[in-house]
């Protein structure tokens, strides 16, 4: 998968953040990849990472991720 190719699905606080949902896209079959700058590990407030699919999956991913968030929100309740 070419960088090029991708487009950012969600924008996450950590990359802790992002693996977990790049996990729920790899359960949907959603090839995925993370995209993060941090200056190698020396600014880890700057920890933001963007989650990429294709853009042909962008709606099934999108789809996916909402769905995951809508069922931990209802467990919480």
């Amino acid at each position: 998968m070419k960088s090029t190719d991708l487009i950012a699905v969600s924008t996450f606080r950590s990359t802790a953040d992002a693996q977990i949902a790049k996990g729920i896209l790899d359960e949907e079959g959603i090839e995925s990849m993370i995209r993060s700058d941090n200056a190698g590990g020396m600014y880890p407030a700057i920890d933001e990472a963007e989650l990429l699919v294709r853009l042909e999956d962008l709606q099934k991913a999108g789809g996916a991720l909402q769905r995951r968030h809508r069922r931990s929100r209802t467990d919480k309740s």
